[in-house]
């Protein structure tokens, strides 16, 4: 299942129901995308973990290291770590 997927619903000539069907991105690909893009800061290989979706998903899962932050992190003027 796709999260962009997009149906919709319209009657065809005969009167019966025709679904249209597009195609977006996965969400094992947004998934892939934003842990590479947090891990490496490289367009290359967030596009390669693009490709590799669910894969790259666990791949990062597995090898996820200590300094990784599990929480948010809000930006805070005074420099101080709001970690929530």
């Amino acid at each position: 299942m796709l999260l962009a997927d997009l149906v919709i619903d319209t009657f065809g000539v005969d009167g019966g129901l025709v679904g249209v069907v597009r195609n977006g991105v996965g969400l094992g690909t947004v998934i892939a995308v934003t842990c590479s893009w947090q891990r490496n800061r490289s367009i290359l290989w967030a596009l390669l973990a693009g490709m590799l979706s669910w894969l790259y998903v666990l791949y990062f899962a597995l090898t996820r290291r200590p300094d990784e932050v599990h929480g948010f992190q809000a930006a805070d003027p005074g420099g101080r770590d709001l970690r929530l």
